[in-house]
């Protein structure tokens, strides 16, 4: 059984071994979650570019100290000239997800950093932006080394994205993937940090850099405008919650799908007898997101287009309504819409006066739009992708609204005091993912590291049938295994264990009698977790 690592006053973990490290540095510095978080948040762009950047977007999670939990949503608008009309004109059926029209919408990660650190000042932060930035400038200028992550993974459209102006310079190696330990630099990037550094983190959109990164995309033949950039902020929103048994866990509200985490949990914990590892807990589990996905389909979009109280669907009388509808004996049949793809990094921090932080940055789809930014060295996202072309659906695309968005970071407050932070990164898998590691830890009683270790299932967009195949890694459980085919999962085994295919999750948690503070992160990723 893996030990968790016990640190005594405060922690980070994060995928990327130089983030952790980073974040690290930082808390010894004297400073607080939420700088050590931003600090994180820059190297990780930098480092882990497949997964996310400062071209991508960002949610935060905030827990002070006295109990007060903030929600950042730092999620960008499409551009002003992104309209149906431009896209069906062009002869699109559905948005692309590579090239200059798939560079949509507008990145709101750094955007969320600067808010970020309004907060911490406000809690007393005081450490400075070029401190704050300094090891993911040196990373772009010295170089790195390419994750073991960067050169495995797999993604959708794969052949497009290496067709898209500057991606291959920026990328490949011989027309290939970099292997695992190439040296990368990339000083256009650390450019553009060192500015940000020296200028503010509002230079992205209203400066020098801001000016650099619209000429670029308007060369490109980019949607999103000057005025676009210039306009946009990150926003503080009201977090959603559920109520527990012993717990409270919150999440991001729509265009978040965090609804769907809360969901699942709302939803199991109101089914009698599921404690442990066995077929029935993992079956609740497993039918209850197919319910919540449901739901969130029917009901997330840009806030502007919503038709009910996302909160409305947590009360107990909506989860035990819910929850009655599940089948305890028999899988659903499940017609999965269009998935969410997702690649994405999840963080979380907790220092010493325990601030914490739960945080999630993504430029969506493995390398995002593949469109790199040659004045700049930014990477733009591909989120707009999540969008529909149809005018009827409450996810239309619309200049200056949000897409549904797969990015939903967690925190559980535990009746004990006990404040956990956790997440995990996966697109349409991370409401899954998070529902797994929460349960195996709050109601199996299983330690951080056995529950992010533990194999996991997921619910794939391959059908067969009339039903959702349920992938499994290939050390779960054959007795589980052969207990959820009796009850109807059409079950595919992987040949791989602890693959990035499974998510990246950490989880952090802050006790309260003695302060210590245990950390995990993901043996699928190349991070883990640090501490004083």
């Amino acid at each position: 059984m893996p030990e968790t690592p016990v640190f005594s006053t405060a922690a980070v973990a994060a995928p990327h071994s130089l983030a952790a490290e980073t974040g690290q540095t930082i808390l010894a510095a004297g400073g607080n979650a939420v700088e050590a978080m931003v600090a994180m948040a820059a190297t990780v762009a930098v480092v882990y570019p497949h997964m996310n950047g400062i071209g991508g977007d960002g949610f935060w999670l905030v827990r002070e100290p006295k109990g007060r939990i903030h929600a950042l949503d730092a999620s960008g608008p499409a551009g002003s000239l992104a309209t149906i009309k431009r896209y069906r004109e062009k002869g699109y059926d559905a948005l692309p997800a590579r090239g200059p029209d798939a560079a949509l919408t507008v990145a709101g990660a750094v955007s969320g950093w600067g808010l970020a650190l309004e907060l911490s000042k406000a809690l007393g932060g005081q450490l400075p932006l070029d401190l704050l930035l300094g090891d993911a400038i040196r990373h772009a200028r010295s170089g790195y080394p390419v994750s073991r992550s960067e050169e495995w993974f797999k993604t959708s459209e794969e052949a497009a994205l290496y067709e898209v102006p500057g991606f291959a310079e920026a990328f490949l190696v011989e027309g290939k993937r970099a292997p695992e330990g190439t040296q990368r630099l990339t000083p256009r990037l650390a450019d553009t940090l060192e500015q940000l550094a020296h200028a503010g983190l509002a230079d992205f959109y209203r400066g020098d850099v801001g000016r650099e990164i619209a000429l670029d995309l308007e060369r490109i033949g980019s949607p999103i405008t000057r005025k676009d950039l210039e306009n946009y902020r990150a926003r503080v929103v009201e977090p959603l919650a559920v109520r527990l048994k012993h717990s409270t866990v919150y999440n991001l509200p729509p265009p978040s799908q965090g609804l769907a985490t809360l969901l699942i949990l709302g939803m199991v914990e109101r089914l009698d007898g599921l404690r442990g590892e066995t077929p029935e807990r993992h079956h609740a589990l497993i039918e209850a997101a197919k319910r919540a996905f449901s739901l969130r389909d029917r009901v997330v979009a840009d806030p502007r287009n919503l038709a009910h109280d996302p909160a409305s669907f947590l009360t107990p009388r909506a989860l035990e309504r819910e929850a009655a509808l599940i089948d305890m004996k028999r899988a659903a049949s499940f017609p999965l819409p269009r998935p969410i793809d997702g690649d994405t990094i999840w963080m979380g921090a907790i220092d010493r006066d325990g601030l914490a932080v739960s945080y999630i940055q993504s430029v969506f789809w493995a390398y995002g739009s593949g469109c790199m930014l040659p004045a700049t060295g930014v990477l733009w996202h591909n989120r707009g992708t999540a969008f529909s072309l149809d005018p009827e659906s409450r996810n239309r695309l619309e200049p200056g609204h949000r897409p549904l968005h797969s990015l939903n970071p967690a925190m559980a407050v535990f009746d004990d005091g006990r404040v956990l932070s956790f997440g995990a990164m996966g697109g349409e898998t991370q409401p899954q993912f998070l529902s797994q590691i929460f349960s195996r830890y709050a109601e199996a009683g299983m330690g951080l590291a056995d529950a992010v270790e533990a194999p996991r299932w997921l619910l794939d967009a391959k059908l067969r049938g009339h039903e959702a195949v349920l992938k499994v890694e290939s050390h779960f459980d054959p007795g589980l295994i052969r207990g959820l085919s009796r009850l109807g999962h059409a079950i595919e085994e992987m040949d791989e264990a602890y693959s990035g295919r499974f998510g990246h999750a950490g989880m952090l948690v802050k006790h309260p009698r003695n302060g210590r503070v245990e950390a995990v992160h993901d043996p699928r990723s190349d991070g883990g977790a640090l501490g004083l």
